[in-house]
């Protein structure tokens, strides 16, 4: 009798997740108690072995993952119904955990991993989620989102799935293939429906009905991808920009100030900051205030460091075209931005900006 709960023991043990409860412990006490001998020893140390249930998180997720992962466990003989757990659900784990070793050193190789462990457990979305982020890591968004339509049909209440092929689908579109705006829309209404919270599936939805001509609905999930997470800079950026281009001049006006005073000013905000204030600009120059321009773009400089190399340019050309010329400022500026940008491996990148530099260059010094 010992002989064999151990067998079930240690099946469980090996599953990731299991949690012991007093039901479960009371399930494999008598084999403990009834006898002695070379298994006993190992028996007690893997049933203490396994975790407590006040070891998991709380919340709808956890208890989700907590039902999915004690399925290993009542196979394992909790309900005395089979003799122990597929051995193929462990080598998927086992696979899976390899995976995990190598995903951000050889992406290639966990996938494999993880290929080979859905092989052996298709149902196991939680290795489909592995696998779908390692396909992310290398942008691969086709393989992406078919892998979580797979996730999407075995657990269909995570919304976070639905939103990352929502995501998968989406930045298919943003490489061309527009068409995939329109099929990201049914997942991302899907992640909302799960979780009504999601503010990312706002936003992305939002851009889905930009790229399909539904300025309303598009205006609509922004705000509300605004008001379920104010933190996000980018969510203020993508409504102001859509007002701008309305020509609803006061409603950005009011957006960009907002995401200013709210998104907090640490440095991985920096870029969202800075587009914040160049949308900033651009709306001043759309209402034809020219101080409200300069002045937008110089408080953006703090913020634009290497990832912007054109930002010597936009101020730059703005102290040479602005009346009468702040020239000495404009030519630091342009020459800066010939030296590092234009002579450079981004010359290409930036090729019109760099002909205009030139131009402007020449016209100031004259």
């Amino acid at each position: 009798m010992l002989q064999a709960s151990l067998t079930r023991l240690r099946c469980a043990q090996k599953g990731r997740g299991i949690t012991q409860s007093a039901s479960f412990r009371a399930a494999f006490e008598p084999a403990l108690a009834a006898n002695s001998g070379p298994f006993a020893g190992e028996f007690s140390i893997l049933l203490l072995s396994l975790p407590m249930r006040t070891d998991w998180k709380e919340g709808k997720l956890a208890m989700k993952l907590l039902k999915s992962s004690t399925i290993c466990l009542i196979a394992a003989g909790l309900l005395g119904s089979v003799s122990g757990c597929s051995r193929d659900k462990i080598e998927a784990i086992n696979l899976a955990n390899e995976g995990d070793q190598s995903v951000k050193i050889n992406v290639e190789g966990a996938i494999q991993k993880y290929e080979q462990a859905i092989d052996l457990d298709p149902t196991n979305h939680r290795i489909l989620w592995k696998l779908a982020n390692a396909y992310e890591k290398k942008e691969d968004w086709d393989k992406m989102a078919s892998t979580l339509s797979r996730a999407v049909q075995v657990a269909p209440d995570f919304a976070t799935y639905w939103g990352a092929r929502g995501h998968a689908l989406i930045m298919q579109a943003r490489g061309g293939n527009l068409d995939q705006y329109k099929q990201a829309q049914e997942p991302l209404k899907k992640c909302i429906e799960k979780d009504a919270n999601s503010a990312d599936c706002y936003n992305e939805l939002g851009e889905t009905y930009l790229w399909t001509d539904d300025e309303q609905s598009a205006l609509d999930n922004y705000s509300k991808a605004i008001d379920h997470d104010p933190s996000k800079g980018y969510f203020y950026a993508d409504l102001a920009s859509l007002y701008i281009n309305l020509k609803f001049y006061k409603e950005a006006d009011q957006v960009i100030s907002e995401g200013l005073k709210l998104v907090p000013p640490i440095e991985k905000n920096n870029g969202k900051i800075y587009n914040l204030y160049i949308l900033q600009s651009t709306l001043s120059l759309a209402k034809g205030d020219k101080a409200g321009q300069v002045a937008a773009i110089e408080r953006a400089e703090p913020f634009a460091g290497d990832a912007h190399p054109e930002f010597s340019y936009m101020l730059g050309s703005t102290y040479g075209t602005q009346e009468p010329p702040q020239k000495e400022k404009a030519l630091r500026l342009l020459n800066a931005f010939t030296k590092r940008v234009c002579k450079g491996a981004q010359a290409m990148k930036f090729k019109d900006e760099c002909e205009e530099t030139s131009s402007l260059i020449q016209k100031l010094g004259s």
